[in-house]
C-alpha cells in the first residue's frame, strides 16, 4: 500500500510539474522513482516512459518492456494522478507571469543540476 501510495504521489508530482512548467518524465520521475522506491536508472527510465506511453514513447517503451525495464503497474497507478496534477496545476499556471514561470523552472533546474554533479 505505501508503495502505491508513493506511486501516486510521484504521478500527481510530475502532473503539477507539467502543468506549471512543462516537465516531467526525464526531470521528475525518474528521480523520483529511484530515490524514494530504489528503481534503477533503467526501470526507472523504462516505468516513466510507460507513464507517457498514451501520448508519447509508445516505440521506445516497447524496448525497454522487452528488456525487462517497464513496470507497468507502477506506470499505470502514475497515470491517474499524473493527469489530475497536471489538469489541475495548468489552471494555476496560465494565470502566472512568464518572468515567474520561467525563475520558478530554472531554480528546479539549477537545483536538479548541481543534485547530478555533485551526487553519486
Amino acid at each position: 500500500m505505501e508503495r502505491i501510495i508513493i506511486l501516486l504521489l510521484i504521478g500527481l508530482t510530475a502532473g503539477v510539474f507539467s502543468g506549471v512548467l512543462g516537465i516531467g518524465g526525464g526531470i521528475v520521475i525518474i528521480p523520483l522513482l529511484v530515490y524514494f522506491l530504489g528503481f534503477s536508472q533503467q526501470q526507472a527510465q523504462g516505468t516513466s516512459l510507460g507513464l507517457l506511453l498514451p501520448p508519447i514513447g509508445l516505440l521506445a517503451v516497447i524496448n525497454y518492456y522487452k528488456a525487462g525495464f517497464v513496470d507497468m503497474k507502477a506506470a499505470g497507478i502514475m497515470v491517474i494522478t499524473f493527469l489530475v496534477g497536471s489538469y489541475l496545476s495548468s489552471l494555476f499556471a496560465i494565470r502566472l507571469d512568464e518572468a515567474i514561470t520561467k525563475k520558478i523552472f530554472a531554480v528546479f533546474l539549477l537545483a536538479y543540476s548541481m543534485k547530478l554533479f555533485f551526487g553519486k
